[in-house]
């Protein structure tokens, strides 16, 4: 089947998910009409507004969101606040969603989007008001049943009270309490699900656990080393260190450390609370240049900061088993490539870090039922809607004969196929 082809794009997030999304649609073949649709994203909102600074200037700030489908149910995915954030970036990353809540079998499509900014620059009140107006700028393009942000890189549970707060406030009234799932990721005392905050982390080391169990490999004794020492960062060191797995390398924008004998995520953590949420300069471990941080030797790698991190320039200094992408497209297509043929698994992004997306959806429907679930009920939904998913993709995998990647395409465009196939296209 010819590949699709589609406007001209810079080199990187948005181009690499247009290769994986081919040459899956290649392999099962899938049906060339369907295909045409889901290429395409649905909308693209671009947004400037402005907001007074304390200062009392006024800046102009462009916002995204990115609706890519919604055959299975309203869009769902992140808000991210970086300078990286671009049109193109949204597309990739909304398309991803796509997939990836096909994929765990929730009724979500996949949509994604943020701010063109550096928070590190802007006070609190100003990041407030800069989200509010953002929210007001987007107005109805977002909705409890319509598309459902969520944290990502550099927001937080705060923000989401902001956004929830926002836009049930420009409701009537009478409605205003049935829109406060607007958004997922809030805090518990506003609606939030007990354990959303550690969902993509802890959905990470049960992919790993996975992993291991089907290799017939123990963790305990197994050693690793973290991308990013954000929320999905810490978390999977967190939950991955209770299985006996020992933390010897940590990189973040500050710095690169290493220990021999391990790091505790949770002392760690604390030190980077108290310096800006920087690891720079942690006393029990030294520091090691940027570009070594990959060659390190360990068992496990868990890229969990931004995408194109480990491309066909670093992908041979790898000598790890398996890669567990915390990330979204942490690994360029050609790298990939060079990490399949020295024998290194790798566990796919839309598979490996959706429990955020899962904790998400349980969020939604607690809201939507008024109710309220135990962490530990929580975190056992997620584990089982991960197993399941893991699964089907080891499945599909063997039928195939594919990598897991390729392979969890395939189970999401053959759950969309089939939807597509059941509803029809609405002349």
């Amino acid at each position: 089947m010819e590949t699709i082809k589609t406007k001209p794009t810079k080199t990187g997030m948005y181009e690499n998910v247009l290769r994986q999304y081919n040459q899956a649609a290649d392999i099962m073949g899938l049906h060339d009409g369907i295909r045409k649709i889901l290429v395409n994203t649905n909308n693209e909102i671009l947004v400037n507004f402005p907001v007074k600074l304390d200062d009392g200037s006024i800046e102009v700030f462009t916002g995204y969101r990115v609706q890519h489908n919604n055959a299975l149910g309203p869009y769902k995915g992140g808000l991210r606040y970086h300078p990286t954030v671009d049109i193109d970036a949204a597309r990739a990353l909304a398309m991803w969603m796509t997939w990836k809540t096909a994929i765990v079998g929730l009724p979500y499509g996949g949509g994604k989007g943020g701010i063109q900014i550096d928070p590190s620059k802007y006070s609190q009140s100003e990041l407030e008001r800069i989200t509010r107006r953002f929210t007001y700028a987007l107005g109805d393009n977002i909705g409890p049943d319509l598309d459902i942000p969520a944290p990502d890189v550099n927001t937080n549970a705060r923000i989401m009270a902001w956004i929830a707060d926002t836009y049930s406030s420009i409701k009537s009234p009478s409605v205003r309490q049935k829109n406060m799932h607007v958004v997922t990721g809030k805090p518990v005392g506003s609606g939030g699900l007990e354990g959303r905050d550690r969902a993509t982390g802890f959905g990470v080391v049960c992919n790993i656990k996975k992993w291991a169990k089907s290799a017939q490999k123990e963790l305990n004794g197994m050693t690793f080393i973290v991308q990013g020492f954000g929320n999905v960062g810490y978390w999977a060191s967190h939950f991955l260190s209770k299985e006996g797995a020992k933390l010897l390398a940590v990189q973040d924008a500050s710095a690169t450390i290493a220990s021999a004998e391990g790091f505790d995520p949770d002392d760690l953590l604390k030190y980077a609370a108290e310096n800006d949420g920087n690891i720079k300069g942690y006393e029990h471990g030294s520091e090691l240049e940027d570009q070594h941080f990959f060659a390190i030797d360990c068992d496990i790698i868990i890229p969990a900061a931004l995408g194109n991190q480990i491309t066909a320039d670093n992908s041979m200094q790898i000598k790890a088993k398996v890669i567990a992408e915390g990330a979204n497209g942490p690994i360029s297509v050609d790298a990939e490539k060079i990490l399949l043929r020295n024998g290194i698994e790798i566990i796919p992004d839309i598979l490996c870090n959706s429990g955020g997306v899962i904790g998400s959806y349980y969020e939604w429907l607690q809201n939507k039922r008024s109710e309220n679930w135990k962490l530990d009920t929580v975190l056992e939904m997620i584990e089982d809607k991960l197993n399941d998913a893991y699964d089907r993709i080891t499945e599909v995998s063997k039928i195939y004969n594919v990598s897991s990647r390729t392979a969890a395409y395939i189970v999401a465009l053959k759950r969309l196929e089939l939807t597509y196939k059941e509803r029809g296209v609405f002349p």
